[in-house]
């Protein structure tokens, strides 16, 4: 799963690979595609240039849409795709797709970006440079500003319909203030009186500790706080006006955090393969794991479109230096992905940390 996640996946008749569309642009996970392996549902890249020249094959499905991964013209597993949410065929009462709203990610999780806009995108200067939020909505496939009425109705069908087991909301970030906290409270308080759903909320740490207790009550489970990169000089270059929110903010913002939500109940993504050294990450994952955040370590995945499309994904000797040792590190501290609540770490699609995990 690690080299697949790094190399990507070639499709040998992308016509006839049934199941969940693979998604282009738009926040995260992004150029991939839901492939069960094992019954372990991963993200795997698809569009990336990597992929386009990866060893692994997925050969035409069969009959029971099953398809056979080979590494040149060796097989070496049966793999899967996961079928197209029945959600998907339904639209809101003025016409918007449910799809347009909220998205399957894996195998049962929903996925929103609640505001598709975001003031560090509009920027060159500030945006930070492997993101692609704009797009999905450039090209059409969503919309600028999901309400908390939509998001309640497309949670409750993607439930009933299709047995979603837990949802995440992400934001672009709004102002320099909340950061989206009030717009995810918002959606959170309809969603939780539509349905019986485990949220996680991610957005950037708001400008007052006091949203954590606000966001708790509104019905978030789970909380992400996305570091994405560790090193402050390369903060500053890929993502010059996140960066102006520095580390120290983000371990002060953990702290209170995690007094709201509990150990293990609050998480950051950190995206390997940027420039951050095995050691740069492993230290600041041990110091997250000391305050109770789960360090979800994914690799990185170029998207198309963006000033880092021609970047290479890490290697699969380098994924597996960091995330073997962090995992008996997760262990250690007794924040395995299992107990998560809800959101990426506990569905572990867009990594194979979980796996790594004693």
């Amino acid at each position: 799963m690690t080299e697949l996640q790094s190399f990507g996946l070639r499709l040998a008749d992308p016509g006839a690979a049934s199941g969940v569309a693979s998604r282009r642009g738009g926040a995260g996970p992004s150029d991939h595609k839901a492939v069960t392996v094992d019954g372990h549902t991963i993200m795997v890249p698809v569009h990336t240039s990597s992929a386009w020249q990866s060893p692994f094959v997925a050969q035409a499905p069969d009959a029971e849409g099953r398809s056979a991964l080979t590494r040149g013209s060796i097989p070496i597993a049966r793999i899967e795709f996961p079928k197209a949410p029945r959600f998907y065929a339904l639209q809101t009462m003025d016409g918007v797709p449910y799809s347009h709203i909220a998205t399957l990610h894996g195998a049962d999780v929903l996925a929103t970006t609640v505001l598709q806009t975001c003031i560090r995108y509009e920027s060159r200067k500030k945006t930070c440079k492997f993101c692609a939020i704009g797009q999905s909505l450039a090209a059409g496939r969503t919309i600028a500003h999901k309400t908390p009425e939509q998001l309640a109705e497309v949670a409750r069908a993607a439930v009933l319909l299709d047995g979603v087991r837990h949802m995440v909301m992400t934001t672009g970030t709004p102002n320099a203030t909340d950061r989206g906290a009030q717009v995810l409270c918002d959606s959170a308080f309809a969603i939780k009186a539509a349905v019986d759903l485990p949220l996680q909320a991610q957005c950037e740490p708001p400008d007052d500790d006091r949203w954590f207790e606000r966001l708790a009550a509104a019905g978030i489970d789970t909380l992400g706080m996305h570091l994405e990169v560790v090193t402050p000089e390369l903060r500053e270059r890929l993502m010059p006006g996140k960066a102006t929110v520095p580390v120290s903010r983000y371990l002060t913002a953990f702290e209170a955090a995690v007094k709201v939500f509990g150990r293990g109940q609050v998480s950051t993504y950190i995206l390997a393969g940027l420039g951050d050294t095995r050691e740069a990450i492993l230290s600041l994952c041990e110091t997250l794991l000391a305050i109770g955040v789960y360090p979800f370590v994914v690799p990185f995945v170029p998207i198309s479109g963006t000033p880092l499309e021609d970047h290479p994904a890490p290697s699969p000797d380098f994924m597996r230096s960091v995330l073997e040792p962090l995992g008996r590190m997760v262990g250690d501290a007794g924040l395995r992905s299992g107990d998560i609540k809800a959101g990426c770490g506990k569905c572990g699609a867009c990594s194979s940390l979980s796996v790594f995990e004693t």
